[in-house]
């Protein structure tokens, strides 16, 4: 038996916090497991000045912390959902997905104006190719501008006039105790989430049977079923993090019933989609299918290397 849970992270005020909150859940659980961190630069934490898209790819935030658990350095990573590959890396798997925290993507605006106040050709910082989608949608006349850096340092800039507004997800910014920075909620007609925002992922690998049983007691399954849904959609549509698509899933009485859009990156065209069932991987295929069926190649193909986060 484990007695001991090594856990890495990256650097990162808010993969420091999500880690240390997944270590206080499962010694919640076990009162006399010792926890440890180790934390791990990842390439997406590296390098902080090059757009997202542009250096894009599959496990951009994930990589090195996977070659720990392969080289048996550590037990456990904590990740937010949203940056993990839909394709699972050869032996690892999800070994618990705990309660999931807002999925709503917010407005921050230093001039405390919401999007609908926003003056004609404000500059807005996002390096997401979804929120770019959709809020050009909503807003065809706002100016996109890519953005890197923490919560912390896009917050910054935003204060500093380098945008009128920047985009985020609620659940980083009130994670960290930022949220009197939020201007707005952004509502999920105008901003459908990413699959997987707000939900934490802790990865091991498959074949330790005892960090398994240890995760398993901070497992929520409404919480898997509906990322289940929402990461099956990405996955039919492609696989990667990289498309300009979003996804919520809700479970009400075991029914599954999945929101989806599908967006061309300048907003022009926009698919608009929806999926009810009880399995989740049939429910995300089943919305996949529609979405290629209305013609969501065409926008997906130009943007494999955008950026979801």
């Amino acid at each position: 038996m484990n007695s001991t849970l090594i856990f890495s992270t990256r650097p990162s005020a808010l993969a420091r916090w999500q880690t240390s909150y997944a270590i206080r859940q499962i010694q919640a659980q076990w009162e006399n497991l010792i926890c440890k961190e180790i934390v791990i630069t990842t390439k997406g934490d590296r390098d902080l000045t090059t757009a997202l898209p542009e250096i894009g790819g599959k496990g951009l935030f994930t990589y090195e912390l996977e070659q720990a658990l392969r080289e048996r350095r550590v037990h456990a990573a904590v990740h937010s959902l949203k940056d993990l590959p839909t394709d699972e890396a050869p032996g690892m798997t999800i070994g618990a997905i705990p309660q999931r925290a807002d999925v709503r993507d917010v407005l921050v605006s230093p001039a405390g104006l919401t999007l609908e106040e926003l003056p004609n050709g404000a500059v807005i910082g996002t390096s997401s190719i979804r929120r770019q989608a959709q809020i050009l949608a909503y807003r065809p006349d706002l100016r996109i501008q890519p953005i890197r850096g923490n919560i912390d340092t896009r917050i910054r800039k935003a204060q500093e006039g380098q945008y009128d507004a920047i985009l985020l997800a609620a659940a980083g910014i009130i994670r960290l105790g930022l949220q009197e920075h939020i201007t707005q909620y952004l509502p999920l007609d105008i901003m459908l989430p990413a699959p997987g925002q707000g939900a934490l992922a802790i990865q091991c690998r498959e074949d330790d049977d005892e960090t398994l049983r240890l995760l398993s007691a901070i497992e929520q399954p409404a919480t898997r079923q509906a990322t289940s849904a929402e990461r099956a959609f990405l996955s039919g549509l492609g696989g990667g993090c990289s498309l300009p698509i979003g996804a919520l899933a809700e479970i009400h009485g075991g029914a599954i019933t999945l929101q989806g859009i599908v967006a061309s990156p300048d907003g022009n065209q926009i698919l608009r989609l929806t999926a009810t069932g009880d399995d989740p991987i049939l429910v995300g295929q089943d919305l996949a299918q529609q979405a290629f069926k209305r013609g969501a190649r065409a926008f997906i193909q130009p943007v494999k290397s955008g950026s979801q986060s």
